[in-house]
């Protein structure tokens, strides 16, 4: 019996899609550009800490080794530095090869044509795990015994770090108000579907149907609404996600930055899109009948 009532609760959600079909229409348009915009935003900003991660791991830290080190005592320094937390890895450039990158680099340059070899040191080219602990590695770097100097860039090292938390503050508020604003446009928007039926809802209430046997098939509706929104807008977002990617790729910036793949990025999205789909149908579904239920 209780899986009959079932039945007819969920052939009664479907119903009501197809017999209101602006009100569903209109439903899921606001799910799926709600979830396109929000969804783009996020995107851009997974993009944009991808670009940075890019770009913190070319900010190097460069050791000097004593002069009065040997090239073996110099080598016998790098367990020390690549056991510091901070380290990802390190690489040992002895002066001599230290020395010919200088040469090339100056080539042309009358000033730099007899520089002796011995000018130059043994050096550490150290790559970080996280640049906004650089000065932090620089002093640790600084104790170990045998090393003479550290190059940090800091002021570089520092804009990275600022520029991230700027990126992420903004993703943050814009998603967040995104989703507010969302909710309370789907919210309303269910609402309206609900009102032409408020009559039918009391009468169902007089004749003795619990809430739940009311609010079911409006809770199906949401459901199949939000989740085809959901579908939707993950299938929008793609075609949008790959033709700007190819216009970005294909234009003056392709040679500057590298997109991440909307297929690698696929399977996160569209489980967010999905779940979110549901739970704002369902919900909204849920808030916009509770007080025709109150007769």
């Amino acid at each position: 019996m209780r899986s009959s009532k079932l039945g007819y609760l969920t052939k009664e959600g479907f119903k009501s899609i197809m017999t209101h079909g602006f009100m569903s229409f209109a439903s899921v348009t606001i799910i799926v550009a709600c979830l396109v915009i929000m969804g783009s935003f996020t995107l851009i900003a997974v993009n944009i800490d991808s670009l940075l991660d890019e770009l913190e791991s070319e900010n190097i830290v460069v050791a000097y080794v004593e002069e009065t080190f040997p090239e073996e005592e110099a080598r016998a320094l790098q367990p020390q530095i690549e056991y510091l937390a901070n380290v990802r890895s390190c690489e040992f450039v002895p002066k001599a090869q230290a020395y010919e990158e200088f040469v090339s680099q100056h080539e042309g340059q009358a000033s730099f044509a007899d520089l002796p070899v011995e000018v130059v040191r043994d050096r550490y080219i150290i790559y970080l795990e996280d640049i906004s602990l650089m000065g932090q590695t620089q002093e640790q770097l600084e104790n170990i015994i045998g090393i003479a100097r550290v190059r940090a860039d800091m002021k570089v090292a520092q804009g990275f770090v600022s520029v991230r938390n700027m990126i992420s503050a903004i993703s943050l508020i814009l998603v967040v108000v995104l989703v507010v604003v969302s909710v309370f446009i789907m919210s309303n928007t269910v609402k309206l579907a609900t009102l032409s039926r408020k009559d039918e809802i009391a009468i169902m209430k007089m004749v003795g149907a619990s809430n739940w046997f009311i609010r079911f098939p409006f809770v199906v509706e949401g459901l199949v609404l939000g989740m085809f929104g959901g579908m939707l807008a993950f299938l929008l977002e793609w075609v949008i996600y790959d033709v700007v990617a190819n216009k970005i790729m294909t234009g003056l910036l392709g040679g500057l930055i590298a997109l991440i793949p909307f297929a690698s990025l696929s399977a996160m999205v569209f489980l967010a899109y999905v779940g979110v789909g549901l739970a704002v149908g369902v919900f909204g579904s849920s808030i916009a009948i509770r007080n025709y239920l109150q007769v």
